[in-house]
């Protein structure tokens, strides 16, 4: 083994190891905030995996869509839906997780299945180089059209709910004044009048 061959098998096993320590901390975490960057982080590191590949082009496009779009749009709809609140405890909690691992652990086979019946064969097929891209916006433009449309949708319909969700408190009445939210943030966000002690 030469220094290149060991050099990428130590970067392999870096990058893979954070995407898997990145991705349980994804799911484990309270903190949905710190979730949201683990999985920054778990894109940045896939994006890494790709350059391993010689997917300069897949691993630029990971990084400007993945982290610099879809990442700053999670973080944003959390920013704006956080809001401190209790947790209320969530009915048949035990149950939901039980379901969750059956399905983790069968996605989890199917792959190991998938990769011990596949035959990998090595070098594996000829490199295409410049004309990758071209490939790649040929088929994103053609054949693989209406799922890159519904995501963008998807998108957009994500962000105007987290909206939604955020604002909607102003668009009930404040229980405590029976006043609308409008009128009484005004009058909240106005600086007391001050009383001048000298009249009296």
């Amino acid at each position: 083994m030469n220094i290149a061959t060991s050099t990428e098998v130590i970067c392999f096993a870096v990058l893979a190891t954070v995407v898997v320590i990145g991705g349980l901390g994804v799911i484990l975490l309270d903190n949905i905030v710190y979730s949201a960057f683990l999985l920054g982080g778990v894109f940045l590191a896939v994006a890494g995996l790709y350059l391993l590949l010689n997917a300069s082009f897949v691993a630029a496009a990971q990084v400007l869509v993945y982290v610099g779009a879809v990442n700053v749009l999670i973080l944003f709809a959390i920013m704006l839906v956080n809001k401190k609140e209790d947790l209320k405890p969530i009915k048949s909690l035990r149950t939901r997780k039980i379901l969750s691992a059956g399905v983790c652990a069968g996605l989890l086979g199917l792959l190991i299945r998938v990769n011990l019946t596949t035959p990998w064969s090595l070098p594996g097929p000829n490199g295409i180089g410049e004309q990758a891209t071209i490939r790649i916006g040929e088929h994103l433009f053609t054949d693989y059209l209406l799922p890159f449309e519904l995501a963008s949708v998807l998108l957009l319909m994500a962000m105007i709910g987290a909206i939604v969700l955020a604002r909607r408190d102003v668009l009930v009445s404040d229980v405590g004044t029976g006043k609308s939210v409008n009128q009484s943030l005004i009058e909240k966000t106005q600086p007391p009048l001050l009383i001048d002690k000298s009249s009296k």
